[in-house]
């Protein structure tokens, strides 16, 4: 990996080396010209970075990098697009990732949870966000790992991300919707009783409810 490569993406992290981005200067005595980088996403999302016209040496950037990537997008002024984009990925996986859980998840799973969906229950009221949003990620990990699907399961960083984000940058309201509360509850009972047509509109209804709390607290 050349010094200028290495400083460049040490400095402006992953989406700027790739040119999707170039916010801030370089560090001084740096210079950088984006034919000398090629970039591809490959079928599970990893971004690979080739150095050298020619195709050269190619650097992947690994699920540290898409989340640390992630966190640069979701802090910059272009956050109420990027919780979009998002929003609409998890809508269109969640919902199948929740049918699959329903008949797939094994009892630990579903103690599992029931257990955040609880927690969730516990932290929703008195301004916890932070607390919330732990029973929050742990959940939808669970639903995505349940799946059975390794590309559904890798994507649970993502949703980390994309909720960690929200709370973080106040793109929630100071005690969680208690209708979005009550659908996870009902979802973990949905998957507990193997109900798969009733866990997926559930997911359906957490994702579109999500949504709408974008369009409210973070309009176009």
């Amino acid at each position: 990996m050349s010094r200028v490569f290495r400083a460049s993406l040490a400095f402006t992290g992953p989406a700027r080396v790739v040119g999707l981005a170039w916010p801030c200067p370089l560090p001084p005595g740096l210079s950088f010209q984006k034919r000398h980088f090629r970039t591809r996403t490959n079928a599970v999302g990893h971004l690979t970075v080739s150095q050298g016209v020619g195709g050269g040496r190619r650097h992947r950037l690994d699920d540290q990098g898409q989340e640390e990537d992630l966190r640069w997008r979701l802090a910059g002024a272009d956050r109420p697009r990027q919780l979009r984009s998002l929003t609409v990925l998890r809508s269109a996986v969640e919902p199948v990732a929740g049918r699959l859980a329903a008949e797939l998840a094994t009892a630990e799973e579903c103690a599992e949870l029931t257990q955040h969906a609880l927690g969730m229950v516990a932290t929703s009221r008195g301004q916890q966000l932070e607390a919330y949003l732990v029973h929050d990620v742990a959940f939808h990990r669970v639903v995505l790992r349940a799946s059975r699907n390794e590309m559904f399961a890798r994507l649970g960083d993502v949703v980390a991300e994309v909720l960690t984000g929200r709370t973080e940058h106040h793109v929630m309201f100071t005690d969680p919707d208690p209708a979005a509360v009550t659908l996870h509850v009902q979802f973990a009972e949905a998957v507990r009783a193997r109900d798969a047509a009733r866990a997926e509109q559930l997911t359906r209804e957490i994702t579109i409810g999500a949504m709408a709390e974008l369009d409210m607290l973070a309009p176009k």
